[in-house]
């Protein structure tokens, strides 16, 4: 495997992320090139990371002649701007979430590496966090049987940088934010060849005194029959609450990947410390994490990157999943306001899904419809006449 040299696009909270990620998780890799929105921070954040050089120049920084991939880090209105110059330049591009701000501006990003023809993968970590990976390779073993629902919520008390408050420069509130996040897991679970078909949305500015949401709930129905939900706010107090939640026809899985996950610690005092990722305080009970660029994701996701890229295969998460997030987003969006489903207009290439469907149990001719253990260890089946469509219970020995 090859050293790749790097551009990073952005100094903020998620390229400090991403750059301790690189600069670890293969040992090789290095970030060649910082591109900072202002001096000061670009300076430090080179000192910080031993970077040797940084440019407030988009160009120069995407056109260095050291460094082979560029990471976009930087806010939503400025990735198409940074994606043309990548794809002018024929570099790899790996780009944050969300791809864009709509799904038509993704698209055209979309077209733009499609057109170059270099490799571009989607950041989104959170589909690659330790918990998830563990559980996909279980659904798509078939431990659950057929996906039925996918419950995905991130909650915070709201983001860090001004820019994110302004949906001119970001495209949306908390569902832009968060949302995408949340649809890509659901996505994951469901399978990413079961096209979402439509979409139900409800959004609230409760607490922010800002133009767009700080909560949002949605359902989308995808072409299986299976139900995504997502849950997200800017106004959950106490730290990021990350959780998600798969049923199928033959088992569940729930994970909790931030609050609540074994490591709570109370302090009387304040150390004035970092804990977490929005975390509120440093005093009280406090939910520390252990290892937080491997449980967010930032790891396996680097490396998946990576070695897709080396391998001459795409990544798990391309720059079309990000296209179609956005268009999940859109018809979200369109949802709040006409306060109905709204369909999905987007260009698919998944294939068709059939919908969930199973052979009934029979039981003396009579199908089964729910098996349960009775304290005493007999069966109680429940039971409907095929002839009639009639419901009787029925206590059997054994099973």
């Amino acid at each position: 495997m090859r050293q790749h040299s790097i551009t990073m696009l952005g100094t903020g909270l998620i390229g400090d992320f991403y750059t301790t990620t690189l600069h670890g998780q293969r040992g090789r890799d290095r970030v060649r090139v910082a591109y900072p929105r202002s001096e000061s921070r670009g300076r430090a954040f080179s000192d910080r990371w031993g970077i040797p050089g940084h440019t407030s120049d988009l160009a120069s920084a995407i056109n260095h002649p050291e460094t082979d991939v560029v990471v976009v880090g930087l806010p939503n209105f400025l990735h198409e701007e940074a994606i043309a110059l990548v794809a002018k330049a024929g570099k790899a591009v790996l780009c944050t979430k969300p791809l864009g701000r709509t799904a038509e501006e993704a698209k055209r990003m979309l077209d733009l590496v499609e057109g170059a023809g270099i490799f571009a993968g989607y950041l989104e970590d959170l589909c690659y966090t330790p918990k998830t990976l563990k559980a996909l390779r279980a659904v798509q073993g078939g431990a659950i049987g057929d996906v039925t629902w996918v419950r995905s919520r991130e909650t915070h008390p709201g983001p860090h940088s001004a820019w994110f408050w302004d949906g001119r420069l970001t495209g949306g509130g908390a569902i832009v934010d968060l949302g995408c996040h949340c649809v890509e897991i659901i996505r994951n679970f469901v399978g990413k060849g079961n096209r979402p078909v439509e979409v139900l949305c409800h959004t609230d500015t409760l607490v922010h005194p800002i133009a767009d949401e700080d909560n949002a709930i949605a359902l989308i129905r995808f072409e299986s029959g299976a139900i995504g939900q997502f849950e997200v706010s800017w106004t959950f107090r106490g730290g990021m609450d990350l959780r998600d939640e798969v049923a199928g026809t033959h088992g569940t899985i729930w994970m909790n990947h931030f609050l609540r996950t074994g490591f709570e610690m109370f302090t009387a005092g304040s150390s004035g410390g970092y804990v977490a990722e929005k975390a509120e305080t440093a005093a009280g009970w406090l939910f520390p994490v252990g290892d937080e660029v491997s449980e967010l994701g930032y790891v396996d996701m680097f490396s998946d990157m990576f070695d897709a890229l080396d391998g001459g295969r795409a990544p798990m998460e391309t720059f079309y999943d990000g296209y179609v997030v956005n268009g999940i987003m859109d018809a979200a969006y369109r949802s709040a306001k006409s306060r109905a489903w709204e369909p999905l207009t987007i260009e698919w290439r998944g294939g068709e899904t059939p919908r969930i469907a199973s052979e009934p149990e029979l039981y003396e001719g009579q199908v089964v419809i729910k098996r349960e253990i009775l304290p005493d260890g007999r069966q109680k089946l429940i039971l409907k006449d095929p002839a009639t469509g009639d419901f009787t219970d029925r206590v059997v020995a054994g099973a």
